[in-house]
């Protein structure tokens, strides 16, 4: 079965596949989003797909960390590009915009800091309301 249900605030025809292009320019104002993240933190936030949620717990992240990333990537990340995404196979589809940000981290192991680059996605709901997290994980 086909679903071509549209979950987010741009709407559209969605690509036949997940990660179809829509445009090299950002869907959602800036400065929207981080007005909405101000306003409403951690409570905006929204893990949309498994795969997020897995990629979050192996990176022992919480919703403030998500939040932090998030607004880092938005003032000092580099925008990739706006793609379609899928919830699940069969599931609604979301119009997401994508960004890379690189954050400082105490690493351990190494034990010195080190540049960690991460890729965030996301969308914004019908309402304007939710921040949709597409993606986030470390970059590979």
């Amino acid at each position: 079965m086909v679903n071509d249900k549209v979950v987010s605030r741009f709407v559209g025809t969605p690509g036949r596949e997940d990660g179809g292009i829509i445009q090299y320019e950002p869907l959602y104002p800036v400065d929207e989003v981080l007005d909405l993240l101000e306003k409403r933190g951690t409570e905006a936030l929204r893990l949309w797909t498994n795969k997020c949620h897995r990629d979050v717990q192996d990176l022992v992240l919480d919703h403030e960390d998500i939040a932090e990333l998030l607004q880092l990537a938005l003032k000092r990340g580099r925008f990739k590009n706006a793609q379609w995404c899928k919830q699940k196979p069969g599931g609604p589809w979301a119009a997401c915009d994508a960004y890379t940000v690189i954050r400082s981290e105490w690493i351990d192991a190494a034990c010195r800091s080190l540049d960690i680059e991460y890729y965030v996605k996301f969308a914004l709901n019908k309402s304007g309301t939710l921040l949709l997290i597409v993606s986030c994980h470390t970059s590979h």
